[in-house]
């Protein structure tokens, strides 16, 4: 990849760059529940975005995306954003840093990426972070790296029109090869548990449904989650966030809140104190546990939040029917890939069922990816 992105930038600009690159991530549990001041637990993976970038003097980026055989070129004002939506997630990395007092000029780019698209994996926390990683070493404006992540975050706020949680920038900027990070999303707060799980296999499969999380859905039900807090917060004032309340506090309320917002909470309570049994299962090398956690987090994405669709639903299903360890949806919902823990001597008949069962019900094969825990935004030498 890094040859290619260094062929066409010489091809478009002359003389070559900074090659800068991050990664997508996993998250072995803790879904939807960031934006809700709870706990996370992901991790940078050895897939990602990485970009070939040089000052150009000028006050203009100009930038071409290898995946989407497309260029763009655009200022530096509010007023400049560019159409295309991918030169979205840079001009706002580029809106954002200067928001924070940090230097941006303009700048040349060629930057390709091998994260799935679509399939949760957060390929756009990915450009996010390769950007603002680079902007602030370009530049040497000095922006620590929590604040690097939250540039990201605002992007996707004001640029993209996701108001999503910090998680996936945060794991694209924190990563650390075979660790993964338990994030506090209301304190910052972090901690790296290692992660180099002997006997078994991480494995993403991929339904090929694609989301799209700017939909309305996900708005939603962060709006039903916030609902609930509010409510709460009645008889409760110190519940800032859902993850500070307790399930018996959102019983009380019951009665005052649509069903729908009922059953948000209720599913990201819940979610929070699996992330808790999860890391203390892990530090008992207990994987049995983080597996039936995992289990229980698809059930509860599946009925009680209701992000799942019948191709993630039937994957579980099989992985369970398999005796595979864990497994869940992954991401945002509304397509994309389960994750699954999978003993390695299941590796292969696990593969083989899910391809040919798959295929039989829904007419096309997954996508499989085997992924490592990995490093997060850094400069290639």
């Amino acid at each position: 990849m890094k040859a290619k992105i260094h062929e066409k930038f010489k091809a478009l600009y002359g003389e070559g760059g900074r090659v800068f690159a991050s990664a997508g991530r996993i998250n072995l549990i803790g879904e939807h529940t960031d934006y809700n001041g709870g706990y996370v637990f992901p991790g940078a993976i050895d897939k990602g975005l990485m970009a070939e970038i040089k000052l150009n003097g000028t006050d203009k980026v100009r930038a071409y995306s290898l995946d989407y055989n497309e260029a763009a070129e655009f200022g530096l004002r509010e007023e400049d954003a560019p159409k295309q939506a991918w030169a979205r997630y840079i001009f706002g990395v580029c809106r954002e840093t200067i928001k924070r007092g940090g230097k941006v000029e303009g700048f040349d780019t060629v930057f390709a990426g091998d994260v799935p698209l679509g399939a949760g994996l957060s390929s756009s926390a990915a450009l996010e972070s390769t950007f603002a990683f680079a902007l602030n070493e370009l530049f040497h404006n000095g922006i620590d790296k929590f604040e690097l992540a939250k540039i990201g975050q605002s992007t996707e706020h004001n640029y993209c029109g996701v108001k999503c949680g910090i998680m996936d920038q945060f794991a694209s900027i924190f990563g650390k090869e075979g660790s993964l990070i338990r994030l506090n999303c209301k304190t910052l707060e972090h901690k790296y548990f290692p992660f180099n799980p002997k006997g078994y296999k991480l494995v993403l499969v991929d339904s090929c449904v694609k989301h799209e999380l700017a939909s309305s859905a996900y708005n939603k039900r962060r709006e039903s989650c916030e609902n609930a807090a509010a409510h709460i917060r009645k008889n409760h004032p110190d519940v800032e966030f859902l993850s500070d309340a307790k399930r018996v506090w959102l019983e009380e309320v019951r009665a005052e809140i649509p069903e729908e917002d009922f059953l948000r909470a209720e599913y990201v309570i819940g979610e929070v104190q699996r992330v808790l049994d999860v890391c203390d299962a892990l530090e008992r090398g207990d994987y049995e546990t983080v597996g039936e956690m995992m289990y229980q987090t698809h059930f509860g994405l599946s009925r009680l939040y209701e992000v799942s669709c019948e191709e993630l639903d039937f994957l579980n299903k099989l992985a369970r029917k398999m005796d595979v360890t864990g497994s869940r949806v992954m991401g945002g919902g509304f397509g994309g890939c389960t994750i699954n823990l999978v003993k390695d001597e299941l590796y292969k008949p696990f593969l083989d069922a899910v391809n040919k069962e798959f295929t039989a019900k829904f007419g096309h094969a997954p996508k499989i990816y085997d992924v490592v825990v990995s490093d997060g935004a850094r400069e290639l030498k």
